[in-house]
């Protein structure tokens, strides 16, 4: 028995339609619920606060000035030593 399949008399069926249509619905469903942020009052307060100490504002420039100079030396002992105390803790 020979079974001859022409291209005229197949029926139109997509057999993924099924899961396109999930596919398009939970993604319809994600877009319907948004993001929501809260901030507490105390991390408002915090944020308001948190500003940069004078003190350390006027190193960050004079190490900015140093570096685009090109006068800022590194002094690998201080830089080694500050290291390890601080993995040492």
């Amino acid at each position: 028995m020979v079974l001859k399949i022409h291209g005229s008399n197949q029926p139109k069926v997509n057999p993924y339609q099924k899961q396109l249509q999930k596919h398009e619905q939970t993604r319809t469903e994600k877009q319907v619920k948004a993001d929501q942020l809260q901030i507490s009052d105390q991390a408002k307060k915090m944020q308001e606060l948190s500003g940069v100490h004078p003190a350390r504002q006027k190193r960050v420039e004079t190490i900015k000035a140093q570096v685009d100079a090109g006068n800022y030396k590194v002094d690998p002992e201080k830089a080694a030593k500050g290291l390890l105390s601080f993995w040492r803790k």
